[in-house]
C-alpha cells in the first residue's frame, strides 16, 4: 500500500481514539504502526499532520508496539527518520526523540543489547549537554528546547531503569554550571543521584569518583548495566510524600554504611549546586527537587541537613502548597535535626491560620487540613503510627476550624476529624467559661446532623454525610464510652425517625470495630422489636432485624416476625421475613424458630418463598449447629469428586452458578419528562423470553454523574407491555454520557445468569428541567432577573438556530414548550432551562426569519456553550 493522504489518516486516527481496543481488534491493525512508520518520511504529508501521528505513538505505544521485538523496530525507525532531518528547523525533531524515548521504555526493549537504545543514548546525553553532533543536526533556534527535551527523556529512562545515568553523574554537574536549561537539568541530576545512592548502598559500595568524572557524551556511553540489573526496576515513587519518607529498604541500607570523607564532601557540594539554583524552577519542580534533595542527605551517617536551612527560610513563608508540601515532607525525614521548636511552632501555627482564612477554595481548604490532621511532629508523644492531633494544637489556636452545620461535607467531615483528636486528647476543660470542651461541642454537632438526617423527605446527602460523620466519630473515639454512649443513643432516636435508613446501618454496623457494632446491634433489635408488625415500614425493619437478629432476645424477635407474617403479602416482603430466619438459623435458634417456619411454609403466597421456608425447615430439622452453620454459610472451594454422586451432582451446582448468556432483554429509551428536582429517563424494557427477579445496574464512565442505582422488575413476559422504569439521574456536570448497561436475572428454568446490555446515551435534552413558575404577572421580571444574573461570571453568545417547515412556533412548542417563561407567539419567545445540579441556561428567540432565528443565550456556566449550540443547531433535523 502506498503513502496514505492527510484525510485518510484524519479518519484512521479518529476510529483508533474513538475506541483504540475495537480498532486494534479489526483488521487495519497489524498495519497501522508500519504505516504510520513509514509515511513520516511521507513527503507529501505536512508537518502537522506527521505531528498527529507521533502524538499517536506516545499516548497510546502500549497498543502500536507491544511486544520488545516491535518496539526496537519502531524506535530505529523512528531514530533514522530524525538523521534524515533536513537541517532547517523542523517540528519533529522533539517528538521524534521523545517518541522513540517512548518506544523503548513502554516495550521493554531498552537495554544493553538493544541497537537502538545504544544508538538513542549517546543521542540524549550529547544533546542534553549541548555538544555538536556534526551536519548541522541541531539548528541554533532549536538548541535549548532539544537540550531540555534531551534531559526530559532521560529523566524517563533514568525512571525506568534505576542507575542507568550512575556513571553521568560528573558530566551532569558540571552541566549545570553551564548555560543551558535550568530545571531540566536539576531534576536529571538528582533522580540520578538518588537511584545511584539506594543501589550503590545495596551492592555494598560507594560513590568513588562518579561526582567527579568527566565522562564524553559520545565516547563510548556511560551506561552501567550492571547497577541497573542490580535496582531491577524496584524504587520508591519520587512524589513527595512525608508518610512514605520513614520506610524503603534503600534508606536503611544507606544508613548501614558509611561514606569517605571525600564522597560526602563531593555530595554536599553537589546538593548545594542544587539548592543555590532551586529557586529559578517552578515551584512543583522545586517540590520533587526538595524532596530528592532531602532522601539523598538523609542517608548520610552524622552529616546535618544544614544545607537545606537557608531554603528553610525562604520557605516557610511561601504560599504556594506544593512547596508547603515539599517542606513538611523535609521535616517528616529530618524532624528536630533540621526544624527547631521554634520553626515548628511557626509552621503549625501559620498553617493552621492559613485554614482558616475565609476565602480558600475548597481543595486548598482540605489540603491545609490535610497537613494538620497528618503534621510530623519532632517528638511525638504516642507510638508511631498513632492517629493523634499535634501537641502544640490546642482548642484556643484551633477554635475557627470546628465543624458546623452550614460547611461543605468534605470541610465538615476534615474539622470534625480534627476535633476527634482534639477530644481524644481528654481535654475537656472549658476555658475560663468562654470555649465550650471538644467533647460538649462534638455532642452538639452530631446532635444537629441527626435531626437533619432525620427530617422527613431529606435529601439523601444529609443522611450519608449523618453516617459518614457517625463512623468518623466511632473510629477516632473507639475506648471513650463518654463519647460511643450518646453515639448509641443518638443514631437510635434516628432510626426511631426514620427508619428507611436501615441501608445505612446496616453499612455502619459492617464498617465499625465491636465496641459500637455489639452495643448498636442490641439498642436497634429493640427498636425494631417493639414496632407493630403491620408498620408501614416493616420492609426496613426485615432488613434491619436480618443484621442485627442473634441468639439473644429470641422470644420477642420471634414474637414480632409472627405478628409480621400475616402482612408480608408481596415478594420482597416475604424474601425479608426468610432472611431473617435465615439469621436466625445461623445464630443457632431453634424452639420457637420450628413452628414459624412451619407456618411460613404453608401460608406465603409465593411459591419460591414456600420452598425456602421448607428447605429451612429441614435443615434445621435434620442438622447439627455445626453444620447448620456451614450449610447456610458462605459457599467453600469445590471439593475433590470422591464418588459417583458428587459427579452427578456436578448439573445442581452448575445450577446455583451466576451464568453468562446473551441477552435476553431490549432496553430502550421513553419520553423524556420534566417533572421533579431531578432529571429522570423513562426505560422501556422488552422480554425475549419469560424472565423473573430482574436487577438491571447502571454505569457512567468517569465522574460526570454520581452513581446509580440498580432497577428491579419482578417479572418481564414477552409480549406483555411492562411499566415504563424510572432511572433518577444526578449529573455533577450538565453533560452527555453514556451509560453501561449490566442485567441479572432468573429464566424459567431456574438458572440465575447476567448479560451486557447495548449501551444507553443520555442527551443534552434530557437533563432538562423548568424552573418553578412565577408568580401570574411577575414572568418577564423573573425572566429579566434570571438574564442578568449570568453576568459576569457567566458567558453570553448568539446562535443561529435553523427552521423547519414548522416555522419558529411549531419549534417550540415540539421542543421548548415546558420550559418557556414569555411568549409573544408566533415572533418571540423567552426560554430559562435549570441544569443540574446548579447551572442555568436562558435563550431569547426573537425576529424569526424564514429560514432560522438569531437566539442570544446566556449561561453561568460557560462549559455547556458547545453543547448548546450543537442542541439549537440541530432542532430542526430532529423528529
Amino acid at each position: 500500500m502506498g503513502p496514505l493522504s492527510r484525510d485518510v489518516w484524519a479518519q484512521r486516527l479518529g476510529a483508533f481514539r474513538a475506541s483504540p481496543s475495537a480498532f486494534m481488534a479489526g483488521p487495519e491493525a497489524e498495519d497501522l504502526g508500519r504505516d504510520l512508520l513509514g509515511d513520516l518520511r511521507n513527503e507529501k504529508l505536512s508537518e502537522q499532520t506527521k505531528v498527529s501521528l507521533l502524538a499517536l505513538s506516545l499516548e497510546y505505544p502500549a497498543q502500536l508496539w507491544p511486544d520488545a521485538t516491535a518496539a526496537e523496530v519502531a524506535a530505529t525507525s523512528l531514530l533514522d527518520t530524525l538523521v534524515l532531518l533536513p537541517p532547517r528547523p523542523s517540528a519533529l525533531r522533539r517528538p521524534l526523540l521523545l517518541a522513540a524515548t517512548t518506544a523503548l521504555a513502554v516495550g521493554g526493549a531498552l537495554g544493553p543489547t538493544s541497537g537502538a537504545s545504544c544508538r538513542l543514548l549517546p543521542l540524549l546525553l550529547g544533546l542534553a549537554a549541548g555538544s555538536d553532533l556534526g551536519r548541522g543536526f541541531v539548528p541554533a533556534s532549536e538548541q535549548r528546547p532539544l537540550q531540555a527535551t534531551a534531559c526530559e527523556c532521560l529523566r524517563e529512562l533514568e525512571s525506568c531503569k534505576p542507575g542507568l545515568l550512575g556513571g553521568s553523574l560528573g558530566l551532569l554537574r558540571g552541566l549545570l554550571g553551564q548555560e543551558g536549561p535550568v530545571q531540566p537539568l536539576s531534576l536529571l541530576l538528582s533522580l540520578a543521584l538518588r537511584n545511584t545512592l539506594v543501589l550503590q548502598s545495596r551492592a555494598g559500595a560507594g560513590l568513588g569518583a562518579l561526582l567527579t568524572a568527566r565522562v564524553s557524551p559520545t565516547a563510548g556511553g556511560p551506561w552501567d548495566w550492571a547497577l541497573v540489573e542490580e535496582g531491577d526496576g524496584r524504587l520508591q515513587p519520587q512524589a513527595p510524600s512525608w508518610p512514605a519518607a520513614e520506610e524503603g529498604d534503600g534508606e536503611r541500607s544507606l544508613t548501614a554504611r558509611g561514606h569517605s570523607p571525600e564522597e560526602v564532601r563531593e555530595l554536599r557540594a553537589a546538593v548545594a549546586q542544587l539548592l543555590d539554583t532551586s529557586y529559578l524552577l517552578t515551584p512543583v519542580a522545586q517540590a520533587q527537587l526538595l524532596w530528592l534533595l532531602g532522601w539523598a542527605l538523609r542517608g548520610l551517617q552524622g552529616q546535618p541537613p544544614a544545607l537545606f536551612k537557608p531554603q528553610l527560610v525562604r520557605l516557610l513563608g511561601t504560599a504556594q502548597l506544593t512547596l508547603l508540601h515539599a517542606v513538611l515532607a523535609l521535616k517528616a525525614a529530618f524532624g528536630e535535626a533540621l526544624f527547631t521548636a521554634q520553626d515548628e511552632t511557626l509552621l503549625l501555627r501559620r498553617i493552621t491560620l492559613a485554614a482558616q482564612h475565609p476565602a480558600l477554595p475548597p481543595s486548598t481548604h482540605l489540603f491545609y487540613l490535610h497537613c494538620l490532621l497528618s503534621f510530623p511532629e519532632n517528638c511525638p508523644l504516642g507510638p508511631e503510627g498513632e492517629e493523634a492531633a499535634p501537641l502544640l494544637l490546642g482548642p484556643q489556636l484551633c477554635r475557627g476550624l470546628l465543624p458546623n452545620l452550614l460547611h461543605e461535607p468534605t470541610a465538615l467531615l476534615a474539622r470534625l476529624h480534627l476535633l476527634c483528636l482534639l477530644c481524644a486528647e481528654g481535654e475537656e476543660e472549658e476555658e475560663k467559661g468562654q470555649l465550650p470542651s471538644p467533647g460538649h461541642y462534638l455532642e452538639e454537632l452530631l446532635a444537629g446532623l441527626w435531626q437533619r438526617a432525620a427530617l422527613e423527605g431529606g435529601p439523601r446527602a444529609l443522611a450519608t454525610l449523618c453516617f459518614q460523620a457517625s463512623y468518623l466519630v466511632a473510629r477516632c473515639l473507639a475506648g471513650q464510652p463518654t463519647v460511643l454512649t450518646p453515639l448509641i443513643h443518638g443514631l437510635a432516636q434516628l432510626y426511631r425517625a426514620r427508619p428507611m435508613l436501615a441501608p445505612h446501618f446496616v453499612d455502619l454496623l459492617d464498617q465499625v470495630d465491636p465496641e459500637l457494632r455489639e452495643p448498636l446491634k442490641v439498642v436497634l433489635r429493640q427498636e425494631v422489636v417493639s414496632r407493630p408488625g403491620r408498620d408501614e415500614a416493616l420492609c426496613w425493619h426485615l432488613q434491619m432485624l436480618a443484621r442485627v437478629a442473634d441468639g439473644d432476645a429470641q422470644s420477642a424477635t420471634l414474637n414480632f416476625l409472627r405478628a409480621a407474617a400475616a402482612h408480608c403479602t408481596s415478594w420482597d416482603l416475604q424474601q425479608g421475613l426468610l432472611q431473617v430466619c435465615r439469621a436466625l438459623l445461623r445464630a443457632g435458634v431453634g424452639g420457637g424458630l420450628v413452628d414459624l417456619l412451619q407456618v411460613l411454609a404453608r401460608q406465603l403466597e409465593d411459591p419460591d418463598g414456600r420452598d425456602h421456608a421448607r428447605l429451612y425447615y429441614i435443615l434445621l430439622a435434620h442438622l447439627a449447629g455445626p453444620k447448620l452453620g456451614v450449610a447456610l454459610g458462605p459457599s467453600l472451594a469445590t471439593p475433590a469428586l470422591a464418588s459417583s454422586l458428587v459427579a452427578e451432582n456436578q448439573g445442581f451446582v452448575a445450577a446455583l452458578m451466576v451464568q453468562e448468556a446473551p441477552a435476553l432483554i431490549r432496553l430502550s429509551m421513553g419520553s423524556h419528562e420534566v417533572k421533579g428536582p431531578l432529571p429522570v429517563l423513562q426505560l422501556l424494557p422488552e422480554a425475549l423470553e419469560p424472565i423473573y427477579s430482574l436487577e438491571l445496574r447502571f454505569r457512567v464512565e468517569g465522574q460526570l454523574y454520581a452513581p446509580l442505582g440498580a432497577v428491579h422488575v419482578p417479572c418481564l413476559c414477552p409480549g406483555r407491555s411492562a411499566r415504563p422504569l424510572l432511572l433518577p439521574l444526578q449529573p455533577r456536570r450538565p453533560a452527555p454520557a453514556r451509560l453501561d448497561v449490566h442485567a441479572l436475572y432468573t429464566t424459567s428454568t431456574g438458572l440465575t445468569c447476567h448479560a451486557h446490555l447495548p449501551p444507553l446515551f443520555v442527551n443534552f435534552a434530557d437533563l432538562f428541567l423548568p424552573f418553578p413558575q412565577p408568580p401570574e404577572g411577575a414572568s418577564l421580571v423573573f425572566f429579566e432577573e434570571l438574564w442578568d444574573s449570568c453576568l459576569p461570571e457567566g458567558a453570553e453568545s448568539r446562535v443561529w438556530c435553523p427552521l423547519g417547515p414548522q416555522g419558529l412556533e411549531g419549534l417550540v412548542s415540539r421542543h421548548l414548550e415546558p420550559f418557556v417563561v414569555v411568549a409573544q407567539p408566533p415572533t418571540s419567545y423567552y426560554v430559562a432551562i435549570h441544569l443540574p445540579p446548579d447551572s442555568k441556561l436562558l435563550l431569547r428567540l426573537e425576529a424569526a426569519l424564514a429560514d432560522g432565528v438569531p437566539v442570544a443565550l446566556r449561561t453561568d456556566d460557560w462549559a455547556v456553550l458547545p453543547l448548546v449550540g450543537d442542541y439549537l443547531r440541530g432542532l430542526a433535523a430532529a423528529v
